[in-house]
Order: structure tokens, then sequence, then C-alpha cells
């Protein structure tokens, strides 16, 4: 079968609605946009520790500490899930590592923003995960199966962070006029970023449309924006505090909202290295690979040895 014919049985079965498994045939540009999108997902994952964890040792109670421990905890699951995933398309973790480390590999541009006060920490939760939720719940019908069953779990506990930083939000909005201040200016700074999550426009995203094909992607980048932007601005509401987009308003006959121009030379700027943390975050990423070499090392030398045991056990 010539390659023109494997590449419409392979269209054939997406169409159907089949997944496709690491062993079954696809057309290399297939393979290669999985890679970079899991793997794009995994290392948001693992830089998105860092705002964060920063956070833990600062946490206003010892509830908001455990619960932010835990978080903290699933984000670095689901960024093993995510590389178990890119694996099995024939490339390793280490390369993976290399490619982060290296600056070669990108990751949410959300995530070289910094976490100035602990309202931050609800914004991220209620704006950032909540963002991420809507892409990924269209992933858990992604048509590559690792990466789809993957986003099953992921999901349902980034569902959990959404709710919990909306609830730190909706504590510091009945609180004092202060810690409502705090939540406004949280908003007023993760606003803007969040709806750049989605990535560029649908006209300057040269990968949406053969994605959409693939069924990698179900929807494109500016419809899932307008899903987002629609479901929050009724949780902005009950909070009591204003997105800061003037242009806001409900267009009856569309039944969406309409919203500003995003300023998308800043996310450009971040994307290419420019934003208020990416050396910083790069840097955390290097440091912590390299401090963990002996883990790494004591890890495989006891791998290896347990392997020995069980090789003299065989032979006896």
């Amino acid at each position: 079968m010539n390659t023109q014919d494997l590449e419409k049985k392979f269209q054939d079965r997406i169409d159907a609605g089949e997944k496709i498994e690491p062993k079954d045939w696809m057309p290399e540009k297939y393979r290669k946009t999985h890679i970079r999108q899991i793997s794009q997902h995994a290392h948001s994952e693992i830089v998105g520790m860092l705002p964060e964890g920063n956070w833990i040792s600062r946490a206003p109670s010892l509830r908001r500490k455990v619960a932010l421990l835990a978080k903290v905890q699933d984000e670095g699951g689901h960024g093993l899930y995510l590389y178990s995933a890119a694996e099995t398309l024939g490339i390793s973790r280490d390369e993976l590592f290399n490619q982060l480390h290296t600056g070669k590999a990108k990751y949410s541009s959300i995530f070289n923003y910094p976490a100035l006060t602990w309202a931050d920490i609800g914004a991220i939760g209620w704006l950032v995960d909540g963002a991420a939720i809507i892409n990924q719940v269209m992933l858990t019908r992604t048509s590559f199966g690792p990466y789809a069953r993957a986003m099953v779990r992921i999901c349902k506990e980034e569902s959990f962070h959404q709710r919990q930083g909306y609830e730190i939000l909706l504590t510091l909005c009945n609180g004092t006029e202060v810690q409502k201040a705090m939540a406004q200016d949280a908003l007023n700074r993760w606003w803007w970023p969040s709806l750049m999550m989605f990535g560029p426009r649908d006209e300057e995203s040269p990968n949406t449309a053969q994605s959409v094909k693939w069924k990698i992607k179900r929807k494109t980048n500016d419809e899932l924006r307008q899903q987002f932007v629609d479901n929050t601005i009724p949780q902005a509401e009950i909070l009591g505090i204003t997105v800061p987009d003037p242009d806001l308003k409900w267009n009856e006959e569309r039944g969406h909202y309409d919203f500003g121009a995003i300023d998308w030379s800043e996310f450009w700027n971040v994307v290419k290295g420019n934003g208020p943390c990416n050396k910083e975050r790069l840097a955390a990423r290097n440091a912590a690979w390299d401090n963990g070499a002996w883990v790494r090392e004591a890890a495989l030398a006891h791998s290896e040895k347990q392997a020995k045991r069980e090789e003299l056990k065989q032979a006896i």
C-alpha cells in the first residue's frame, strides 16, 4: 500500500471516530504534531508548579497550605502522564527535558508571569486552570489514544483546582475592602494573559486547520477563547469584581460576549522569551535537573542491582 492510500485509510479512521494507537501507522506530521503538543502540555504542567510552589510556605492557613501542596503534587503527576504519552511516539524523556531546558520547546506563556500576592494563587486556579479545562475537556476526545486517556484524569483534577482557586477569591471578595482590592488587582493582571493561553488568532495559527482535520483539536483557538469569556464573566459578577475590559458587553444577536482587542505583541514577546519570568523559570528548571542528578543516578543503580538479583535467582 502506497503512502497516499495509507493516508486515506488513516483519515477514514479519524473521520469514523477511531482512536489512533502508538503502533498504528500514522503520517509523520501527525506524530510530530502530537510530540510538540503533548510535550508543551507536559512542560506547562511542571513549569506551572513554580509560581504556586513559591506560595506553599506563605499560605495564610494550614488548610490552604495542604490544598496548595495537593495541587502542586497533582501538576507533577500530570506532567508524568503526559511525558509517558509522548514517549509512546518514539521520543525519549531525556530528549523532551533537553528541549525544555535549552529553550527549544515551549510551554504555556501564562507561567512567565509572577504570582505577586495570595490572590494570584486564586486567580491562577480560577482563570488559568479554568482556561486549561476548556482546552483539555476537548482533548479527552482527541484522536490519539494515549493522550485522550491521560486527559480524563487530568481534567477531573483540573476541575478541582479551578474550584479551589475560585473559592480563594470568593473568600477574599467577602472579606475586607483591602482583601477585595487584592482580588481585583489579581484579576486585572491575569485576565489578558489568560485569554492569550488559547494561542494566536485562528488566521495566525498555521497548525489549527490540520489539527481540526485530524481531530487533534475539536475547536479552534478563537472558539475556545470565546467559550472561556462566556463562562467566566458570570463568575466574575458573582465575585463582585470587574473584568478589565471597557469593550466587554453582551451581544444579544450573537449570543456571546464581545470583548476587546488582545495585545498580541505582548503574547509574542513572551513566547520569544522576553516575558517577566522566562529566564527565572528556565533557570529554576535547569537547577532542579542538575540538583536531582544524584537521585536519577541512585534510581538507575538500584534498578540495575535489582535486575542482577533477579538474574541470580533465575540461574539458581
